[in-house]
């Protein structure tokens, strides 16, 4: 993501430098566009490297996990921010997320969604494969979806698998691909097979969930992972999800037998 956003505004002709997070980034990561490094932590030392290159708009993208607090390096911003960080940190992620915006917005700089300067990776409504979902597909997403809106009330996650009703995983701190694989571990009897293909992944946002950051997202591992399931398709929200490696995305799942829908 952060490479294709670089991508994107070499494209365009705008301005912009990457923030590496020693620890979580490598110099793979940021390719060779112009980037300055820093710590988790280090919030004072962010910022200021943000106005030297004359940045006004931020965008979060790339994974990062949660830290152990105790061992972070602060240094001034980040002391007077922690207390803000570690009680936002107990309610969610989208909560620990609207307390990062705060404090970058708080300093002058306006943070964007990856979506705004990658419009073309948003999901658009309907079939992106030569399949669609059947009825009984139709019936797992619609179950999925209001189990996604009970865990957004509680700030957990933003995906889940439902197989003929049943709720087979749901997304909490450990991310989609690693709920994948325990749907790929539970018994044959509960899921589809790839000769025999049953239930549905559904990823959107959380209601109420701030959008310019950590949007839902999904690939050509999400795609595989799916596969080995055994389930029949992804369902996510048009408009409302990215879609990294389109192409690969499409011809995997049509290769596979899958459907891709933006509902």
């Amino acid at each position: 993501m952060p490479l294709l956003l670089a991508e994107a505004c070499v494209a365009s002709g705008r301005s912009y430098v990457l923030v590496g997070l020693k620890g979580f980034a490598n110099d793979s990561d940021l390719g060779p566009h112009p980037h300055v490094w820093t710590s988790l932590g280090r919030v004072g030392e962010l910022y200021n490297h943000l106005k030297d290159h004359k940045c006004t708009d931020v965008v979060m993208a790339g994974r990062v996990v949660r830290p152990d607090f105790k061992k972070l390096n602060l240094d001034a911003k980040g002391v007077k921010l922690l207390p803000k960080v570690l009680k936002s940190a107990l309610q969610g992620d989208d909560s620990l997320f609207r307390v990062l915006v705060e404090s970058i917005e708080a300093d002058g700089f306006n943070v964007i969604g990856a979506d705004e300067i990658l419009r073309s990776l948003l999901a658009p409504k309907g079939p992106l494969t030569s399949l669609s979902p059947s009825d009984e597909d139709t019936r797992d997403i619609d179950r999925a979806r209001e189990v996604i809106a009970a865990m957004g009330a509680l700030d957990i996650g933003q995906a889940c698998v439902v197989c003929r009703s049943l709720v087979l995983a749901v997304e909490a701190a450990e991310g989609t691909d690693k709920m994948l694989d325990r749907c790929i571990g539970l018994p044959a009897e509960l899921r589809g097979s790839p000769g025999d293909r049953k239930g549905v992944l559904v990823k959107i946002p959380k209601p109420g969930q701030e959008r310019r950051v950590d949007l839902p997202t999904i690939g050509p591992d999400t795609v595989r992972k799916a596969s080995r399931a055994g389930l029949a398709g992804i369902a996510i929200a048009e408009g409302g999800s990215l879609i990294l490696d389109k192409e690969k995305v499409v011809e995997f799942a049509n290769s596979e037998r899958m459907f891709v829908f933006g509902i």
